[in-house]
């Protein structure tokens, strides 16, 4: 393995290549759930590792400390703002996701909430719609309509910048780009708002989940694996659970991470 200190860009390429020859390999076809099961299914543990490494530098050297610069300098009120108008940018390909999975009723919901935020609540500010009772965003993506339609999870894979992921889930962020409406509508200055809400969204939860952040990239003893098998367990959660006895629901209050908030909520 290469060492840890080598220079970004370098990685980088890698990365994307890496990245590329798996999209191939992923429509390939990828192992049956059958044979792979509800454990960890890491056929490219040593490039990920490689990207593990990178983004823990990146984070060290650059996101933490600019999230809790940002936290600092950011009154509370404006952070909270800034999420809600992010949150709202979103909610487009979440509406276009629910429909694609045939849940109309999160789809209506999630159109309701829309109008109200982006009307009353100034494109999205302010949340007058959770005031009015209205159901919480339903954070529908790609990678959940895969899984929806009975694509396999695939082989786990970290993304450089972006994480933890697997191959459907790396399918569905790519997708997700396009399915949301506000990629086609907005553009100049538009743009700029909603890709700089959304970054000052990352830094905000950069900075609010940095207690648990910092334990699994810092404080134990092998960060890559307890950020796979952490990023594991929420997302299959997240997606209905598992039928694999081994498998620790990551919020159940006794379990070996009842402690740990998820950093990969939203």
């Amino acid at each position: 393995m290469l060492p840890v200190l080598r220079p970004p860009f370098s990685r980088l390429a890698q990365a994307t290549a890496l990245i590329s020859v798996m999209f191939v390999a992923a429509c390939a076809g990828g192992q049956p759930d059958a044979q792979v099961g509800r454990g960890t299914y890491d056929p490219y543990e040593a490039e990920n590792r490689q990207v593990h490494a990178f983004n823990r530098d990146l984070d060290r050297k650059l996101v933490q400390p600019v999230s809790k610069g940002y936290d600092a300098a950011i009154p509370d009120d404006i952070e909270t703002a800034i999420l809600r108008f992010s949150q709202n940018t979103s909610l487009p390909g979440a509406i276009v996701n629910n429909m694609l999975q045939l849940n109309m009723r999160a789809a209506i919901e999630d159109t309701a909430r829309l109008f109200v935020n982006t009307t009353v609540g100034l494109g999205g500010l302010f949340d007058p719609a959770s005031e009015m009772g209205m159901p919480a965003a339903s954070d529908a993506d790609f990678g959940q309509t895969l899984h929806v339609w009975g694509a396999e999870e695939g082989a786990y894979i970290e993304l450089p910048i972006l994480g933890p992921s697997t191959q459907r889930d790396t399918f569905g962020t790519f997708v997700d780009f396009f399915t949301n409406p506000l990629s086609y509508l907005t553009e100049g200055t538009a743009t700029g708002i909603r890709v700089g809400s959304n970054v000052g969204g990352g830094l905000s939860r950069r900075s609010r989940f940095s207690d648990t952040i910092d334990q699994i990239l810092y404080e134990s003893t092998d960060s890559y694996a307890q950020a796979r098998s952490f990023y594991l367990q929420s997302r299959r959660f997240e997606l209905g659970g598992t039928a694999d006895e081994d498998y620790v629901d990551p919020y159940e209050t006794d379990g070996p991470t009842a402690d740990l908030e998820d950093p990969y909520d939203q």
